[in-house]
């Protein structure tokens, strides 16, 4: 299998170290490229700013967002990466310590492919992120083409 990128979007350095050493120990191989804040997000995935340098690189297989980030949040990065076609595609989920319902609502209603919770103790992160890894790298199909017809969405809003 070759080595695939998943891009983490979290601000805490101690969920970022077990979330990447849960990613990485599963198939070494594999990429865990990591920012900080809502607006190294965006750059990364449209190769802009610090990372225009990786303009012609593939887009990750996924992204772990987090919700409460610096500069701009997580729901606000979901709705700007739904609305551009070079994302719309790209599978998000929300890694999040929020049990709010109304987050995990706003989440889904952004265009998040998934939810999930933190959980408190260590050792269950550990297992999610694992989980979370295990379907997003060995059993999720991608679309072979991440420019997709443009899709309307209640309210009548259309996302190209």
């Amino acid at each position: 299998m070759s080595a695939r990128v998943i891009l983490l979007v979290e601000d805490n350095p101690q969920d970022e170290f077990l979330i990447r050493r849960s990613l990485t120990a599963m198939h070494p191989e594999n990429r865990v490229d990591v920012v900080r804040d809502g607006q190294q997000a965006l750059d990364y995935l449209f190769r802009e700013g610090e990372f225009v340098r990786l303009r012609g690189e593939a887009l990750p297989v996924a992204v772990l967002l987090d919700i409460d980030l610096p500069e701009i949040g997580g729901h606000e990065v979901l709705a700007r990466l739904r609305i551009d076609e070079r994302t719309q595609c790209l599978p998000i989920v929300i890694l999040t310590s929020s049990d709010a319902e109304k987050d995990c609502l706003k989440s889904y209603a952004c265009g998040a492919n998934g939810f999930v919770r933190k959980p408190l103790e260590l050792v269950d992160l550990v297992e999610a992120v694992k989980r979370l890894g295990a379907y997003w790298l060995d059993i999720n199909e991608p679309p072979v083409t991440m420019h997709a017809a443009p899709k309307t969405f209640p309210g009548g809003v259309t996302r190209h």
